[in-house]
């Protein structure tokens, strides 16, 4: 018989278990930033993510933009509120359904 060690497994992100991929130490996040997560339909992969992270950091004000096609979840960083108005133009050009806030 032969004994197997058996290492936790990736569940599709290499991000923390916060969901973000810094630590909250290193974020590099400015003072006054908002993080807005919302949930996006419609994403399948890597092309995906990369649309609607260039159609929504278009929006005057966005600092970064991560979008994760397994979770559908987009983060976004900005130096004020944003309008889900304009999330959700920015989410509708590049494709997809702003479904809401995550």
């Amino acid at each position: 018989m032969t004994a197997e060690t058996q290492l936790p497994q990736a569940t599709g992100s290499c991000c923390s278990s916060t969901g973000s991929c810094h630590d909250s130490a290193d974020t590099g996040a400015q003072e006054g930033a908002v993080t807005t997560v919302y949930q996006v339909s419609g994403m399948t992969c890597g092309h995906c993510e990369g649309a609607i992270s260039e159609e929504v950091s278009g929006i005057e004000g966005v600092t970064s933009v991560k979008a994760v096609a397994s979770t559908g979840l987009v983060t976004v960083v900005s130096g004020a509120p944003l309008s889900d108005d304009a999330v959700r133009a920015a989410v509708d050009e590049a494709g997809y359904e702003l479904v809401g806030r995550a």
